[in-house]
């Protein structure tokens, strides 16, 4: 957890995340990938690494509704109000694109997945960074998500700027994904 995480480590890894860096870090299920949503280069690279296609989209975390104020306007009271409920927790809710979203984070979708995390290192690395960060499996598409610092090496030995100490504080599943104008279930924390 970030406790024993130094501060100087925390903000050399949010510069590096500025400046365009590929991070693995722990979630509150298994290890993610991410960057800034801010650089085409960094979706890029994580693209390339995970072997998936732009157009599926990305899921963007933060530590706070706050940071994801801009892509919620337009939303109904009962949309925010859900979102609040849930919020932060490894729910990740699809939401209405209102033209805010780079193409490259959402990709061919109509809507933006976003989630707020209670994940102390999220929560830490995005404060610094007053910014919400890419989040996705740490897997090549295709295979089982990693769960540990190891697993993340193993499938990425090369093309991974740093490693975020801490640990999956969950079940070891992925976030729910849930499509918040319908309140569909599209993936439950047990798939993958």
């Amino acid at each position: 957890m970030t406790a024993r995480i130094s501060d100087w480590r925390m903000d050399h890894v949010a510069k590096q995340v500025n400046g365009g860096a590929v991070i693995a870090y722990p979630t509150e299920g298994v290890w993610g990938l991410g960057c800034s949503p801010h650089s085409l280069s960094a979706v890029s690279r994580i693209l390339k690494l995970k072997n998936r296609s732009w157009d599926q989209g990305l899921i963007m975390v933060a530590s706070s509704i706050e940071q994801l104020k801009p892509f919620l306007t337009g939303l109904s009271d009962e949309m925010r109000d859900q979102l609040e409920r849930d919020w932060p927790g490894p729910v990740t809710y699809l939401v209405p694109d209102n033209g805010c979203c780079p193409l490259w984070i959402k990709g061919t979708h109509d809507s933006v997945a976003l989630r707020v995390s209670s994940h102390p290192v999220i929560q830490d690395l995005c404060q610094r960074l007053n910014s919400p960060l890419v989040s996705t499996s740490a897997n090549p598409t295709g295979r089982v998500a990693a769960i540990s610092p190891l697993q993340v090496r193993k499938n990425f030995p090369a093309g991974i700027d740093a490693v975020v100490p801490g640990t999956v504080t969950d079940r070891r599943s992925v976030s729910e994904i849930r499509d918040l104008n319908t309140g569909k279930v599209l993936r439950t924390r047990n798939s993958g």
